[in-house]
This record gives structure tokens, C-alpha cells and sequence, in this order.
């Protein structure tokens, strides 16, 4: 079968699900999206290494990969190979210098090791079929997809509650920054960070 590569195009809260968060993958050569549901904890993983950030101790996803790397294995690629009842299966293809060998994992474990052994991440035409969605520049409300075309649009518009750090002085968010890295609080961490870069920026 034809493997489709994906990019992470974003991560938020949940539109659908309470304590969760939706992970919006993207079709590197296409238009199509594939929103998967994940829980908080490997949210939080993903996002810490995407934002670059440096946990206090080690997280269980940065620890596997310290563990792999000192027995020199690599993760080459992660395959999204099959969509059951609207569960998302996924696999890590590794190798040890000698041969591949493929390990099962959630997606979302999966997805957060993808991003800190850079490696690629696909999926099969028919799982884009099946669910993935197409979101045109006016994507209209009343449509089937219309939960996950407000899961991506919060994605891409990076939420609304950064607003209390408007008023902070630079110099004081990031002495709250590393406070809440000390304290583990990455989710609250994430959030400083994008208020930090977005006054980079302007």
C-alpha cells in the first residue's frame, strides 16, 4: 500500500471531548487533514518538543528515547497502519544498525517520539479516506466535519486565553516561564512561550 506523509499542523483542546486534546495531522503534498483525539499527558509531551522546552527531569518519552539511543537504536519512521472503530493503531519502525524492527504503540505515544527522533510520520491512503477531512479557506459551518474544522480552526488561531499575559512585562513572563517549567506545568509553560514569541514577532 502507498504511504501518505503527515506533518503536525497543530495541537489544542478538544473541541468533543473533555480533558482531551485534538492533534491535527496534515498531508505534506495535499489539502487533506487528519484530526486524532489524544490524551492530556501526550499532549503535553508533543508540545514540549515542539516548543523546544527542557523539562526539569526527564519526561517518559525523552527517557525512551535516552534509552534507545544508548543501546544505538533508532526510531527511522512512524506508520499510522489501521483506523478500527475510530481507534487510531500505530507503529514505530526501528533500527539497530543490522535490521528494522517494528514496535506497536498508541499514536500518540507514537507521534510524540516522532517528533524528538525527527523522523517522518505516515499513514495509508484509505485512513485518509476514511478520515481524514478537507478544509477549504471558508469551510462552512452544518457539514459532518464541521467538529473538527473548529478543532483545527482553535489549532490555527492559537486559542483565546492568552489574553492575562498582555499586560505582563517581558522580563516578568519569563521569570514566570521558568518558574513553570520548575514546577512542571508545561501546559501553562506552552502558553507563555507563544505570548514570549509573539512579541518577538511583532
Amino acid at each position: 500500500m502507498k504511504k501518505v506523509q503527515l506533518d503536525i499542523v497543530g495541537l489544542s483542546y478538544s473541541q468533543t471531548q473533555t480533558g482531551a486534546y485534538a492533534l491535527v495531522l496534515g498531508e505534506v503534498s495535499g489539502k487533506r487533514r487528519l484530526p486524532i483525539i489524544i490524551g492530556a499527558f501526550e499532549a503535553q509531551a508533543i508540545a514540549i518538543e515542539l516548543e523546544k522546552m527542557t523539562p526539569s527531569r526527564p519526561l517518559t518519552h525523552d527517557l525512551f528515547k535516552t534509552f534507545a539511543e544508548t543501546f544505538n537504536v533508532n526510531v527511522t519512521e512512524v506508520i499510522i497502519y489501521n483506523l478500527v472503530e475510530g481507534i487510531f493503531y500505530a507503529k514505530l519502525i526501528c533500527n539497530d544498525g543490522t535490521q528494522d524492527y517494528e514496535i506497536d504503540a498508541r499514536t500518540s505515544d507514537a507521534i510524540a517520539l516522532a517528533v524528538r527522533f525527527a523522523c517522518p510520520v505516515f499513514t495509508y491512503e484509505f485512513i485518509l479516506s476514511t478520515a481524514g477531512i478537507i478544509l477549504e479557506d471558508d469551510a462552512s459551518a452544518g457539514t459532518a466535519s464541521e467538529t473538527e474544522a473548529a478543532e483545527e480552526h482553535a489549532i490555527k488561531s492559537g486559542g483565546s486565553d492568552d489574553n492575562e499575559y498582555h499586560n505582563k512585562s517581558t522580563e516578568e513572563l519569563k521569570t514566570m516561564l521558568q518558574t513553570a517549567l520548575d514546577d512542571e506545568q508545561y501546559e501553562l509553560a506552552s502558553k507563555i512561550r507563544d505570548e514570549l514569541n509573539n512579541r518577538k514577532q511583532s
